[in-house]
């Protein structure tokens, strides 16, 4: 079962349909380039304390899910 999907949702009124974290608007994007910058969980959630640990790991299942979906044709 995908347990990110009870954390990301996808709006299209909401940052242009981008996968959001629930209730925010910081997008899946958001978070995987702020731990490829450098920041790190704990950093991540000083900065932002409106989300929690278990929403930034469901950002990664979300990206890492997509990325093995990926199809090249």
């Amino acid at each position: 079962m995908k347990t990110y999907s009870n954390f990301i949702e996808i709006n299209s009124n909401k940052r242009f349909g981008k996968p959001c974290i629930k209730g925010t608007r910081i997008a899946v994007y958001d978070v995987l380039s702020w731990l490829s910058n450098g920041m790190t969980v704990q950093n991540i959630l000083e900065d932002f304390p409106e989300i929690n640990e278990e929403e930034v790991l469901a950002c990664l299942a979300y990206s890492a899910d997509r990325e093995h979906n990926i199809r090249v044709a």
